[in-house]
């Protein structure tokens, strides 16, 4: 596979280590060749690094088995899930996860990656999710939705700019592929 295949979500090799792909642009400056400019997380460390490749790069995905699951609760900085089908529970640290935690409601639905040995690579999230809205300004009357919007934190601390309209107490449906507000409850 190329690298200008790559998107969000997809685990390759880099040299031995085990990256996930956090963001992918594919980008084309005034001058030069097209470049791949990317996010990667370490699977097994958890750092993150960014890095930029020429689209026509070869890439080895890695081969991954998929689980459904659901996200129960939090401890420390672990997070723990559960095979919907065999009801074993696994724990992920904080620092796999990255920024995905702000998107952990209780209950959810995920999909947890792992390796052919057992091994626990990434959680997929949802393509979106329900939130309740705990701090914003208050609602303008006569806003629409085309208007700049401001900023709403909401129940996991995930801060979404939504339309001026919104209140507190209001449930929104936010996509977790950008973080950003798709519509309300």
């Amino acid at each position: 596979m190329q690298a200008i295949e790559l998107k969000k979500g997809m685990i390759f090799d880099d040299g031995g280590k085990l990256m996930l792909v956090v963001a992918a642009n594919h980008h084309k400056p005034g001058k030069g060749n097209t470049v791949m400019q990317m996010d990667l997380r370490d699977v097994r460390a958890g750092s993150v690094i960014h890095k930029t490749m020429r689209p026509s790069e070869k890439i080895e995905l890695v081969e991954v088995v998929k689980k459904k699951a659901q996200y129960l609760y939090a401890e420390g900085d672990s997070y723990n899930f559960m095979d919907t089908e065999t009801y074993e529970q696994y724990a992920i640290s904080g620092d796999q996860l990255g920024d995905d935690v702000k998107y952990l409601m209780p209950n959810i639905e995920v999909i947890l990656e792992f390796t052919e040995d057992g091994e626990l690579l990434a959680v997929q999230l949802p393509s979106t999710v329900n939130m309740k809205v705990v701090e914003t300004q208050p609602g303008i009357k006569g806003a629409t939705a085309a208007s700049g919007g401001k900023p709403a934190t909401m129940e996991t601390g995930l801060v979404v700019t939504v339309p001026d309209f919104i209140n507190e107490g209001d449930e929104l449906v936010i996509n977790t592929q950008e973080g950003t507000y798709k519509s309300r409850a």
